[in-house]
């Protein structure tokens, strides 16, 4: 039978609220569609827009092969960003925000103006952009123990849950993004590493490939959100009490400590 949209949605909320899992999401005995999953998602922000947050960006996940490999999805995802998931870099995030959480190494987009469509260029994505910054995103599923398949992470967000931006913006011609290597260490030691050459070739081909998956949706990326391409490496799992850092070589690093529930 068809997925209900509202219960499903209801259901996500519950376990972002509670931070308690559900076993499974949606099941392939319903017959779901990418579009199914996707209005999913838009019901959950839709509801918790109502609720007096915001959307403040869009992001592209699992475009790497490294992320594809990691959580079993065989292509990638997408989904709006809250200004509920943003948070500064250098100052804690507590285990009880979460429920399994992971973290990325992203260079995050600002536009200067609107971009969409099913035409969208390469130029046209580097004429749009108004600076990146480094970013770290942190992913969490809200079904148990990360047993997702694509309908499933694209009706929850493509399993986003916050986002920390570093505080050196830079303009696309004074990065190469088709080749900087980027790691992430947890108190000092590499955890994870790659280049973000990893990122469809570049960052800058992920958002065109975005703006045209997108676009069957009417969506067209906005000026003035963070837009996220996906990461350039392997999410690496969160461990509480750790030092964590997001660092691309030759650019910037964004920090923050992962601290243990008290009590």
């Amino acid at each position: 039978m068809p997925i209900n949209i509202a219960e499903t949605a209801q259901r996500i909320l519950d376990a972002k609220s509670s931070r308690k899992p559900v076993d499974s999401l949606i099941g392939a005995e319903d017959g779901p569609t990418i579009a199914d999953a996707f209005r999913v998602q838009q019901e959950v922000i839709r509801l918790q827009v109502e609720g007096g947050d915001t959307i403040a960006g869009f992001k592209l996940g699992n475009i790497a092969k490294a992320m594809q490999a990691k959580f079993g999805v065989d292509e990638p995802d997408y989904g709006y960003l809250l200004a509920s998931q943003f948070f500064p870099e250098n100052l804690p995030r507590s285990e009880k925000e979460f429920i399994e959480p992971f973290v990325e190494l992203e260079p995050a987009f600002v536009f200067k103006r609107d971009v969409g469509g099913p035409h969208v260029t390469v130029a046209d994505i580097i004429a749009a952009t108004d600076f990146v910054v480094p970013a770290l995103e942190i992913i969490d599923s809200r079904v148990r123990d990360w047993n997702i398949g694509i309908f499933d992470t694209l009706a929850d967000s493509g399993s986003s849950a916050a986002v920390i931006l570093g505080g050196q913006p830079r303009k696309l011609s004074e990065v190469n993004l088709s080749d900087t290597p980027g790691v992430i260490t947890f108190d000092g030691e590499v955890v994870a590493e790659g280049n973000t050459s990893a990122i469809y070739g570049s960052p800058v081909s992920a958002l065109v490939w975005l703006c045209h998956r997108i676009n069957e949706y009417g969506i067209t990326l906005k000026a003035g959100q963070l837009i996220l391409p996906g990461s350039c490496l392997a999410a690496a799992k969160m461990v509480p009490g750790t030092h964590i850092t997001g660092r691309f070589e030759g650019w910037g690093e964004v920090s923050f400590d992962y601290t243990a529930a008290q009590g």
